[in-house]
């Protein structure tokens, strides 16, 4: 059993919490809508009224926060994470943030005598209730040994991919991946209904070919029935593009399909549907064709 503190307890972070709670870990949670964290106190978990008392006395503390300034923030600001954290304890962070950024809160942890890992994921909701996430992580390979059970109850393809930054820099790459496929799935979709094609059984035979992939059981389902309640946001989405695009840059990686993904995930955003799940992106393809369909009613 290990104390954990669990600060972020949003659509993915909240069921992630509650598999750690379920697995026998005495979990303390912090979120900035108290109501998260009373989910879960009732869940068998503790709900912190701040930051400090969910790091205190932890020998973990994991974040899953939406952006790089909210993790910069809620573990480097002058009461945050680093402040009150034991010297013994590892931080793990899990949101998706800019790499660059990653390696600088790892660097500042390390001055302060603390490992800190990053561990983003890929799954999305279900993943994370399910406790099968993909988790890629950056960082040093004996704090990564030590908190491996714990990452273990919260996902199943569970990897450490390199120093600290490197975690993230993964993560951008499977979100640039995840947004061509999706937006390819959308153009499909859009297309296959104005052509008159039986929507599900062309979809049923698309998946079992060459096409097939998990976006395509996932999304394509929701993009038929113009379903987006959020498991993952465009806006969330689009941020993760943006930090793909200025690692690329830094790198000199040339990135054509990524500038194109990220720009139609900006007009997506522009358009007021960066509140949807990222399978809404098909609504933008249907503002932009010829034709509505079943995706904007």
């Amino acid at each position: 059993m290990t104390h954990i503190a669990f600060i972020g307890l949003g659509i993915m972070g909240l069921p992630m919490a509650k598999n750690l709670v379920a697995a026998g870990h005495t979990v303390a949670g912090f979120n900035r809508s108290p109501g998260r964290a009373q989910d879960l106190a009732a869940a068998g978990g503790t709900a912190a009224a701040t930051v400090a008392d969910a790091v205190t006395a932890a020998e973990v503390v994991i974040t899953m926060l939406p952006d790089s300034p909210d993790v910069a923030a809620v573990v480097g600001g002058d009461d945050g994470v680093l402040a009150h954290i034991a010297t013994d304890a590892v931080i793990i962070d899990m949101s998706s943030i800019a790499p660059g950024v990653a390696r600088e809160l790892a660097a500042k942890a390390e001055a302060e005598g603390i490992s800190m890992l990053d561990a983003p994921v890929s799954g999305g909701e279900k993943g994370a209730i399910d406790g099968a996430l993909s988790i890629m992580v950056g960082g040093d390979a004996d704090a990564f040994a030590r908190v491996l059970p714990i990452l273990e109850v919260m996902g199943k393809t569970i990897e450490r991919v390199g120093p600290a930054g490197s975690g993230q820099t993964v993560k951008v790459a499977n979100q640039l991946m995840v947004a061509g496929n999706m937006q390819l799935l959308a153009e499909a979709v859009v297309f296959l209904r104005a052509q008159g094609v039986e929507l599900d059984a062309a979809l049923d035979v698309l998946g079992g070919g060459l096409a097939g992939s998990k976006v395509l059981d996932a999304k394509a389902p929701l993009m038929r029935d113009g379903v987006f309640e959020p498991g993952f946001r465009i806006e969330l989405h689009h941020k993760d593009l943006g930090n793909y695009l200025a690692a690329a840059r830094e790198s000199a990686t040339f990135t054509p399909a990524g500038a194109l993904a990220a720009q139609l995930f900006a007009a997506a955003v522009a358009s007021g549907d960066g509140g949807l799940d990222h399978s809404g992106i098909v609504r933008t393809v249907e503002k932009l064709s010829a034709h509505a369909g079943l995706a904007q009613g």
